[in-house]
């Protein structure tokens, strides 16, 4: 019998003025993971089997991202201002400058002037999730899309009659392996004449499908939820709510693989400055955040194990006053690992246009990062967002 001919490992050949010979393929396919997007795309056109990866292994992307997920260099602060320039700034680059300069260390992300994210009119409303980003462009209609690879799609229409408001939060739900927007409609049900009832109806879009479908309503209808869009954290959704009767505060919790409800308690950490409606909810360090003013200061809190309400710790308080006067904190967008604090906020509590402050916890100082002067029109500062190469649409 006629021995088997051993296939020989396939290798793939780098050629370059300061490199020859050649690699087994699985081996720069692991170089290839541990580079930035942006090197990425610029390696696309070496040859056809690199494209193939970078391009269309969805499998490869997703490794890629979770290696990104641990560099600080791959992690951004993504800008837009009232003109809708979106932009982007390294968090290390936003650590590290001096300061002192104008320089600016913010990239505007290259699209068309005809591109649907000149029609976004809510520049407030953007969440996050494994490098992609879904803006609501008005009520009935949003988009997804991952601008480091320049990819955008509308999502389907959504429509209820009287609706007033709706908010769009993007998940990955790791139960079905897919992509999904959760979306929180505020309407009205007319109960009889000159009476109706405010009711929040929850519908769910599947990134690859081109429909809703409606869930569970948003438990109520005495609980209102905040209006941006929701954190998602753990295999869920929460949204910081306020009673309507007695407004006492709670976190609604939407399990994703169950499609149900939970209440969560908010901290006490002083009786006399509870939770209100100028409190943020967020995540930090991977834990459930807070920012909640108090008389002089703003206590940033976690929640060290999520769905534990007595897990709830105080990591510090930032003072409500710095060197450019009295200050409303609207976020905390990111903490070093050196313990500095980047913070969105604006000066006074009807101001609308905002800055960014980085306060170091540890110094009790405070710094402004100076790129800001080169942004056109008032910024809004979106979302923390590790660049990717993921695209499920």
């Amino acid at each position: 019998m006629a021995k088997r001919r051993k296939q020989p490992q396939q290798t793939l050949t780098l050629t370059s003025p300061h490199l020859s010979g050649s690699l087994p393929f699985d081996l720069v396919v692991e170089i290839l993971y541990r580079l930035p997007v942006k090197h990425l795309l610029q390696l696309r056109c070496v040859c056809k089997s690199w494209n193939s990866i970078i391009s269309r292994d969805s499998e490869f992307a997703k490794k890629q991202f979770r290696l990104s997920t641990s560099s600080h260099d791959r992690h951004h602060l993504i800008l837009s201002s009232s003109k809708f320039l979106l932009s982007h700034s390294s968090i290390s680059s936003i650590f590290t400058s001096t300061f002192t300069t104008a320089t600016s260390t913010v990239k505007q992300f290259s699209y068309g002037k005809r591109s649907i994210l000149n029609k976004i009119a809510d520049r407030n409303s953007a969440s996050t999730c494994d490098g992609i980003l879904c803006f609501k462009i008005h009520d009935t209609l949003a988009l997804v899309c991952n601008p480091f690879i320049r990819k955008f799609k509308r999502l389907p229409l959504l429509k209820f009659p009287h609706q007033f408001h709706t908010s769009y939060t993007l998940v990955y739900d790791r139960f079905t392996n897919n992509y999904k927007i959760i979306a929180v409609t505020n309407s009205y049900k007319i109960i009889a004449v000159n009476t109706s009832r405010m009711k929040y109806e929850v519908s769910v879009h599947t990134l690859g499908t081109r429909c809703w479908r409606r869930i569970l309503d948003f438990p109520g209808p005495d609980l209102i939820p905040n209006s941006g869009s929701g954190t998602s954290l753990n295999d869920s959704v929460n949204w910081l709510t306020s009673g309507t009767t007695d407004w006492a505060y709670l976190i609604i919790s939407l399990d994703l693989e169950k499609e149900s409800y939970q209440k969560l308690s908010v901290p006490v950490f002083d009786v006399d400055f509870p939770i209100s409606m100028m409190s943020t909810l967020g995540t930090l360090r991977g834990c459930l955040s807070l920012l909640s003013p108090r008389d002089t200061f703003y206590d940033v809190l976690i929640m060290k194990e999520y769905g534990d309400e007595n897990s709830w710790i105080k990591l510090f308080s930032v003072p409500q006053t710095n060197p450019w006067g009295n200050c409303h904190y609207t976020k905390v967008l990111y903490i070093s690992e050196d313990d500095q604090v980047l913070m969105e906020f604006c000066k006074g509590w009807t101001e609308t246009k905002y800055s960014l402050v980085v306060y170091d916890s540890i110094n009790n100082t405070f710094k402004i990062p100076k790129f800001q002067n080169n942004i056109h029109g008032h910024m809004v500062a979106k979302e923390i967002y590790v660049e990717s190469l993921i695209c499920p649409f």
